[in-house]
């Protein structure tokens, strides 16, 4: 096995969609800050974030995030259909063609 496969075994897929249920507090405002920005520099038009619906601790640490991403063309809480206010639906700016 090749180091480029270690790397891809270890590098989980980038999808549209953050699930920050496996994450500690502590740890959600890097993870958000640097998930948004590799969903945008991939081409992401938007993308979900699951905080859940709990307590909306881990919304208070997600918005102000997003509120201050360049990234980040808007957010609002998701519909019924996506998630109600346990997700977060984020609008990313267009990428600049260099």
């Amino acid at each position: 096995m090749s180091d480029d496969e270690d790397d891809d075994q270890m590098e989980p897929e980038l999808t549209d969609e953050l699930d920050l249920h496996t994450f500690q507090p502590r740890e959600c405002a890097d993870v958000v800050e640097e998930y948004v920005r590799a969903a945008h520099e991939a081409g992401f038009p938007h993308v979900r974030i699951i905080h859940g619906k709990g307590t909306g601790t881990l919304r208070r640490i997600v918005h102000p995030v997003l509120e201050r991403h360049p990234a980040v063309a808007s957010y609002r809480l998701a519909d019924g259909g996506s998630g109600s206010w346990g997700a977060t639906l984020v609008e990313l700016a267009p990428r600049e063609i260099a």
